[in-house]
């Protein structure tokens, strides 16, 4: 039942690739309330140094939250999947990361040992998941189906106002409880007892058992957050959990760690003292912490250093696959133009930043889907970008780029605003980082200088930011998106109208009928040609502007060992020994 994960179509474009720069790779965009509880929770907390033998790691800075119900960040994400786990889980592949020092992440069962599936006369499709036997919470009380069922349908629960909602949607009734047409009662989620889950499906789900070993879908109690509400993550008595780690304090803006927990089927597995997260985003004190022995990992290092690192080899390239790209206001003048919002697209010189700016081996994006990620109607090797072709070029120089700016000039002037005369000042919205501020002000430059309008840029601290884009106060903002599984439409289905993560705001009869169609058949072929046809709409109306496809990079003390990665851009070091 194991399933290697490992990304093999596109490897040669993917995996050769250089590192890109993002702190926070995958986005918190669901309305939450533990942006506004965690200063309440910093204010509380005193600064004691913990000085256990952890594997130190820095993925970034303060998380938003680490509630699975309410989280869709990379960062937050490693941490919930070192503390909880789900119906399946990730484990080490032994196979290399490129000859690197680190494993490929494979999928086998977690918490449920068996299944069973039934496909059903009328199209849907039965799971039945039995329960391992030795299944414990960190406070010592069983993990039962239960446990399953309350989580899910907790974060189906419109009340919950979860961002990711939508990755149970092929569960029945889900749709219409996040239409608020039925209750989070009716989702097709049953613990026939506590040992036995059963699971109906609405059809049969190609990804469904990676959505199994998902963040968001991983168990939560139900008497600890009905009793503690919003403030249940924030204390180790209540953050209770049922993966290989448990929470032991958490000081912060400063660290979060993790030590084993003594309850956990595996404990023995558990070879270190436990995972202490440090909370940074500053790249130069993250790049010197590595290097006076405080940090054994590291994902950032100032852009000055790059190039050196990656000539010595100390800074080591991992496969990625996602999305950087311009998140415009789709609701708000002037960006409710598509003509205004493909100007802005088209006057990206992508080459440059890639290769200036970020000088990380990043792919220039002509498209939204990145490469990596299979296409049932391709050809043995080709995937779903390859399939897809480029909505513009980037691949003809700066021949290309100058035919894209003609272009974008005619579309601004289409739109009303000849020159960029008339065009209101634009302000640029993106997260403290120096990577995010070079790339900001190339951005500022291009637009200046090809549409004759005025950039100016401006920077927020990691959960401002996210609040300030999740409610749509900006007109243009840096976003970034990776891949939950390897499936086009975890790049597609966020965009629908009124998607939890659809931070763009952006809204299409004819794309949501789209991402309805691909969800409601099981025939490949039939998928693929609605996510193509999805995308074109996409891209047409520009509802957002790719920039580049993600590589990852990190460095490691040679000293730590057993340190495993999936492309979906989560590292695991519950299992490291150092």
């Amino acid at each position: 039942m194991k399933k290697f994960f490992t990304f093999l179509l596109a490897a040669a474009m993917i995996f050769s690739a250089s590192a890109c720069f993002q702190s926070q790779p995958q986005e918190p965009t669901g309305d939450s309330p533990a942006a506004a509880t965690t200063a309440k929770a910093t204010a509380e907390t005193p600064a004691t140094p913990d000085t256990g033998n952890y594997v130190n790691v820095c993925l970034a800075s303060e998380p938003e939250t680490i509630d699975p119900a309410l989280n869709s960040a990379v960062d937050g994400a490693d941490m919930i999947l070192t503390a909880f786990e789900g119906l399946y889980k990730w484990v080490d592949s032994g196979e290399s990361v490129n000859n690197s020092d680190i494993n490929y992440a494979a999928t086998e069962p977690g918490q449920a040992k068996s299944f069973e599936k039934t496909d059903n006369d009328d199209g849907t499709v039965t799971y039945v998941f039995e329960m391992r036997d030795d299944i414990l919470w960190s406070d010592g009380k069983p993990v039962t189906a239960g446990d399953f069922e309350y989580a899910w349908k907790r974060l189906i629960d419109p009340d919950t106002a979860s961002p990711y909602n939508y990755i149970i949607d092929m569960v029945v009734n889900a749709n219409e409880i996040m239409e608020k047409t039925k209750t989070p009662d009716e989702l097709g989620i049953t613990a026939v007892d506590d040992k036995t889950l059963k699971i109906d499906l609405t059809y049969d789900c190609p990804y469904f058992l990676e959505i199994a070993a998902f963040a968001s879908t991983v168990p939560v109690r139900k008497d600890i957050i009905e009793k503690n509400g919003d403030q249940w993550t924030f204390d180790p008595a209540t953050y209770v959990t049922n993966g290989p780690l448990t929470m032991k304090e958490w000081v912060h803006n400063s660290y979060i760690t993790f030590v084993p927990n003594d309850n956990y089927y595996d404990r023995s597995a558990v070879k270190s003292e436990g995972v202490k997260f440090v909370l940074m985003d500053d790249h130069n004190a993250m790049f010197s912490a590595f290097k006076n022995g405080e940090l054994d990992f590291t994902q950032e290092v100032p852009l000055d250093e790059t190039k050196a690192l990656l000539d010595a080899g100390d800074l080591i390239i991992d496969p990625y696959v996602g999305t950087y790209y311009i998140s415009y206001q789709n609701e708000k003048a002037p960006f409710d133009d598509p003509r205004v919002r493909k100007a802005f697209t088209l006057a990206v010189d992508r080459d440059y930043i890639v290769e200036t700016v970020t000088q990380r081996g990043e792919i220039p994006a002509a498209g939204f889907v990145p490469y990596g990620i299979a296409d049932a109607k391709g050809a043995d090797g080709d995937d779903f970008r390859t399939v897809g072709g480029d909505y513009y070029d980037v691949k003809g120089g700066d021949e290309a780029y100058q035919k894209n700016c003609e272009e974008a000039r005619k579309l601004l002037a289409d739109a009303g605003f000849p020159g960029g005369e008339g065009f209101p000042t634009v302000e640029y919205l993106y997260n403290t980082s120096d990577a995010h501020k070079a790339i900001a002000e190339a951005l500022q430059f291009m637009w200046q200088q090809e549409l004759g309008v005025t950039i100016t840029i401006d920077n927020q601290d990691w959960s401002v930011f996210l609040a300030t884009r999740r409610e749509g106060n900006y007109m243009v903002a840096r976003n970034g998106w990776i891949a939950d599984y390897n499936d086009p439409i975890t790049m597609l289905d966020m965009w629908v109208t009124g998607g939890g993560n659809n931070n763009c705001f952006y809204s299409n009869e004819e794309y949501d009928a789209l991402i309805a169609k691909a969800k409601a058949t099981s025939v490949p072929a039939e998928r693929m040609e609605a996510l193509h046809a999805a995308e074109e709409i996409l891209m047409d109306e520009m509802g957002l502007g790719p920039i580049y496809f993600y590589t990852n990079r990190h460095m490691l003390n040679p000293d730590v060992k057993g340190v495993y990665y999936t492309p979906l851009g989560y590292y695991f070091f519950h299992y490291a020994t150092k």
